[in-house]
């Protein structure tokens, strides 16, 4: 019976206090931090204590005189005043307090609480990036970089990402009021290396919380380094450049395979010419933090001793002027080159009579007004720290006489050549009766292969089939030839030879009549070729 008359009262009591509250006009703001103890108070009229006080939040009681409040952390006072043990953010919202004084009245408040945390738990994240030990990021150049910035606060906040550079200060590049801010840069560039902050303010407390995180943009050209020599006056030593500009952070660069890196982009040695030799290489390597062992960039140069190039034979006519021209475009590095003369190689001084000039890699020496004085010797002379070669110009001058006399001489020799190919033409020509068979010219008494053909007073055409002889050891053929004198009168000696000579066979000869065939018998007075 006492529990019904209890909830009847509590549900009389909460219907007037939802009425009363309806009435409330003004509201307390009570701000406190995470893990205080909270008071709110209901009634502050003087020493009334009330007679019973309620706490409502979102429609809900949360304490009541006479009632164990459900959260163990609120405790209800006899004054009315709530003390809530341990703040938390989600106790943030708004309280309404409804009391009964003794004189019947009912007083009702309402009190906003708001559990101010924060901003906690701020961090900046960038990727792709290493970490190096100091914690500074490390990116490459044309990378895509991406950022984070991450807080908690209560009841809210407002996130802010901003850079500072060299040409930039504290530059806002994004904001939210979400818990998460996200941020990207395409193509990093070497302007975008600096701080990066993110900054959390709590909007309630107005109190900020901030953390930066440093970038560093590493690039390197695209080039390898660049080797050269350093042009110097002392051929005893060889003065060697390697620089590779455009790397962030410094490279380091070494001459040669041996010692240690220097932190430089540009690194000269000095090297006694003692221990160069010709064609010798020297290497420089650069090391950069973005290359791996195997992809260390590098140049070389070989060094090289002169080489003078030109005509070493010159002959020019008394009186005149001649150029001498010696060329070096071998050395490594550049040669001092210089013209001397006579056997002494003594310098040759500029003036009226010897002009020197250069054009690139060409030297050369006019002589003005030439005279026997100049001959002989003339020295191109081109020294490096690899050794010296010179080249040797021997120098004739020539009076107009001589050269008359070298005229008639030449037409000379042209007329002898031209008469002796006409002599032997003409012995070829005749000469042209010999006929030369099976085999080459002028082999005629090794094979007994040659046939002179004799003019005759009478002449009278043969017409006999020629026989062939069997194939002799080399392979070859030999033909048959029927030689058929005939008698002179004039000559009683031909005849006489001719009768003496067997005849093969009884030949009956007609003008009128086709020769008859030769015997089967090889005859003995034949001619093979």
């Amino acid at each position: 019976m006492n529990r019904v008359a209890a909830l009847a009262l509590l549900q009389l009591f909460l219907s007037a206090a939802a009425a009363v509250s309806r009435n409330v006009s003004s509201e307390t703001v009570v701000s406190a931090a995470p893990g205080d103890v909270v008071l709110l108070y209901c009634y502050i009229g003087g020493d009334v204590t009330p007679v019973w006080s309620t706490w409502m939040k979102d429609d809900h009681i949360v304490a009541t005189t006479g009632r164990a409040a459900a959260d163990p952390r609120f405790d209800l006072a006899r004054d009315g005043s709530l003390s809530i043990r341990g703040a938390i953010p989600e106790d943030s919202g708004s309280f309404l307090c409804s009391s009964g004084l003794p004189d019947n009245r009912t007083i009702n408040a309402r009190v906003q609480l708001q559990v101010v945390g924060g901003p906690i738990s701020v961090s900046t994240t960038i990727y792709p990036a290493v970490v190096l030990p100091n914690r500074t990021l490390v990116t490459e150049k044309g990378t895509n970089v991406y950022f984070s910035c991450l807080a908690l606060s209560s009841p809210s906040q407002q996130l802010n990402l901003t850079f500072r550079g060299a040409l930039t200060d504290n530059a806002s590049l994004a904001s939210t009021i979400l818990p998460l801010l996200e941020y990207s840069i395409h193509d990093i560039q070497p302007t975008s290396q600096g701080v990066y902050t993110c900054s959390a303010l709590n909007t309630v407390s107005n109190r900020t919380v901030a953390n930066s995180t440093e970038l560093l943009v590493y690039y390197i050209p695209n080039t390898h380094p660049d080797c050269m020599f350093v042009p110097t006056a002392n051929t005893s030593s060889v003065q060697l450049n390697c620089s590779w500009f455009g790397a962030y952070p410094t490279p380091k660069l070494r001459w040669g395979d041996q010692g240690d890196f220097q932190t430089a982009d540009s690194l000269a040695v000095t090297l006694n010419s003692s221990t160069l030799r010709d064609g010798q290489t020297m290497t420089c390597t650069a090391q950069h933090k973005l290359l791996r062992e195997e992809n260390y960039r590098s140049c070389f140069i070989t060094l090289r001793a002169p080489y003078p190039d030109g005509k070493p034979l010159v002959t020019v006519l008394e009186g005149s002027n001649v150029t001498l021209t010696c060329t070096e475009t071998t050395a490594v590095p550049t040669a001092d080159t210089t013209w001397r003369k006579g056997q002494n190689q003594e310098p040759i001084v500029p003036g009226p009579k010897y002009v020197l000039s250069a054009e690139g890699p060409t030297f050369k020496l006019t002589i003005v007004q030439i005279s026997k004085d100049d001959e002989p010797y003339y020295f191109c002379r081109s020294e490096n720290a690899l050794g010296v070669r010179e080249l040797e110009v021997y120098l004739t001058v020539r009076t107009p006489s001589s050269a008359y006399s070298g005229a008639v001489i030449g037409v000379f020799l042209a007329a002898l050549i031209v008469g002796s190919a006409f002599v032997v033409a003409k012995i070829l020509y005749s000469r042209r009766h010999t006929i030369c068979l099976g085999g080459g010219f002028m082999q005629a008494e090794d094979r007994g292969d040659v046939l002179d053909l004799v003019e005759s007073d009478d002449e009278q055409i043969f017409q006999d089939t020629v026989p062939q002889l069997p194939p002799i050891a080399n392979g070859r053929h030999t033909t048959l030839v029927q030689i058929h004198p005939i008698p002179s009168s004039d000559n009683p000696e031909d005849l006489e030879t001719v009768e003496t000579k067997p005849e093969p066979a009884e030949q009956k000869e007609e003008p009128t009549e086709e020769p008859t065939e030769e015997p089967t018998e090889e005859p003995e007075d034949l001619v093979s070729f």
